[in-house]
């Protein structure tokens, strides 16, 4: 298993919507390996494939802390059926925007449909934290960040502050 690039931003393709997969093969699932040992050794909680540089409708994800048995869960096209009426807040980062968290409130229950590892249709309702994760990573895979629940002040402020980081890095 490869550890992959992480990109930040402002990358642009963190902005891109992720194209769907057609199917799912060997070289498909060994991405998806890549990315839980890139989540992995991150350390994180979630990845999907545009953090990678990869616009395709993957993602992979597992909330698991460090003592439990690891519940790694591979989506491939995820979709959100339902969402729950029940907000939870959850304190977000993002291993492309490193070292910012911010409180962020999302339904609580999320039903999703999505393609496993064995190339079958799935639906499978998640709760807590795995409903937070699911719907942040999905974000991901339509352009969508965190910040972007963040009021415009905040959010402009931590783009600024990655731009300038970028623009010194380059020098």
């Amino acid at each position: 298993m490869a550890i992959l690039p992480i990109i930040t931003i402002p990358d642009p393709l963190l902005r891109k919507k992720a194209a769907p997969i057609e199917r799912v093969d060997a070289a498909l699932l060994k991405l998806a390996e890549n990315m839980l040992a890139t989540m992995y050794d991150a350390p994180g909680i979630g990845l999907a494939a545009p953090q990678v540089g990869i616009l395709r409708r993957l993602i992979v994800m597992d909330p698991s802390r460090d003592e439990e048995a690891k519940q790694p869960l591979v989506m491939v096209n995820p979709v959100i059926l339902e969402r729950g009426s029940e907000m939870r807040t959850h304190e977000e980062g993002c291993l492309s925007i490193p070292d910012v968290t911010a409180e962020i409130e999302r339904p609580a229950l999320t039903r999703v449909g999505f393609i496993d590892r064995e190339g079958k249709s799935q639906e499978q309702t998640l709760e807590g934290i795995w409903s937070t994760l699911v719907q942040h990573e999905i974000d991901h895979l339509n352009g969508v960040l965190f910040i972007d629940y963040l009021s415009r002040l905040k959010r402009d402020m931590i783009v600024k502050k990655f731009t300038k980081q970028k623009r010194a890095e380059a020098l």
